[in-house]
């Protein structure tokens, strides 16, 4: 049987300042983002991407984060008692953050980027989807450390004591979720957007991966106390997973369904100025009807010596051999010449 080492949840002091384990944990989820994000970003260069957007993308999704994951947890779980006690609400250092929460955050935020950008929402949600598990990941780790969100009672042999929850023996719910959510759906992310795909697969593919990994999780995980079970003796966390899955799977089936109808190439979306360019009736006619129809039409040519009178010019058309003198024209004297 193990027991839970009790770290002391400060990690280090700077001056007055206490720098806690989770917090740690929060920026080694931000540093990882930006380190991953440079590396997909230089992988697809020719998509429009740049090392810089990363930063931009950053700064959108820690307000996306933060905000998401507070207001989540407070509509989600703790309504009643966040408003009759509002000014609570700011007590974010007590803890009290949600995934779910965070996660509409990110999206709100990402949408906001997308905008900034001219770019495609679906474009920049693939884009961070292998770039979120490892966060989590940190997250977890950071539950671990501060002995929280511990699992249900259990007679594994490898079943660990959390003082605070009691003698007996739990999961260690926090370090499966750590290795599921995070390590295994980075890898199976990570290697999916490595290969062609349609828009969207990569984002679906997140929601299925995440909702499936933390539903099953769930069954380890002991329920939030002042919730328990809710309908069919599942956790908040496991309802809330399950639109997740669905509309997970609802994407990934419309993105490919949409991959297999005509789309438009990558220089199509490189150069939108030339695709949208409207064409003159000559260029339409010559798609249409091919060459032969949209053969430019002979033009008359005025030729002549530049020294000669205006009699002496005439009209030819390029393509025939016959002159034919201008009829308006007549010369300038009619006196005959004389022999000799």
């Amino acid at each position: 049987m193990l027991v839970h080492p009790q770290f002391d949840p400060v990690a280090f002091q700077l001056g007055p300042l206490a720098v806690r384990w989770y917090g740690l944990m929060y920026l080694v989820a931000f540093v990882l983002f930006m380190v991953l994000g440079k590396i997909r970003a230089r992988q697809n260069l020719l998509t429009g991407w740049h090392p810089r957007d990363v930063d931009d993308m950053l700064f959108y999704g820690v307000f996306g984060v933060i905000l998401g994951g507070r207001l989540g947890y407070i509509v989600f779980y703790k309504p009643l008692h966040y408003l009759e006690h509002p000014l609570e609400m700011l007590s974010v250092w007590q803890g009290g953050m949600s995934f779910h929460g965070g996660f509409l955050g990110v999206l709100v935020a990402m949408w906001l980027f997308a905008r900034s950008r001219h770019k495609r929402w679906l474009d920049v949600t693939d884009f961070i989807a292998p770039l979120v598990p490892l966060g989590l990941a940190a997250g977890r780790l950071g539950n671990f450390i501060n002995g929280e969100l511990w699992g249900r009672v259990t007679g594994a042999g490898w079943g660990m004591v959390f003082p605070p929850a009691g003698p007996e023996p739990r999961h260690p719910s926090q370090l499966y979720q750590f290795a599921l959510e995070g390590l295994l759906l980075f890898a199976v992310l990570w290697i999916f957007t490595s290969r062609r795909r349609p828009m969207g697969a990569a984002s679906g593919l997140f929601l299925v991966g995440y909702g499936v990994c933390r539903f099953v999780a769930e069954y380890a995980r002991e329920p939030d106390a002042f919730l328990g079970l809710l309908a069919g003796n599942l956790t908040m966390g496991q309802w809330l997973s399950l639109p997740m899955i669905l509309a997970g799977v609802a994407m990934m089936v419309w993105a490919y369904r949409r991959a297999g109808k005509a789309q438009p190439t990558l220089m199509d979306r490189m150069t939108p100025s030339q695709s949208r360019r409207r064409y003159s009736p000559s260029m339409l006619l010559r798609r249409t009807a091919g060459p032969a129809a949209a053969a430019p039409r002979p033009r008359p040519v005025l030729i002549g010596n530049a020294s000669s009178t205006s009699a002496s010019r005439s009209l030819i058309t390029p393509g025939s051999s016959s002159r034919k003198p201008a009829s308006t024209l007549r010369p300038l004297s009619t006196r005959p010449r004389s022999s000799g």
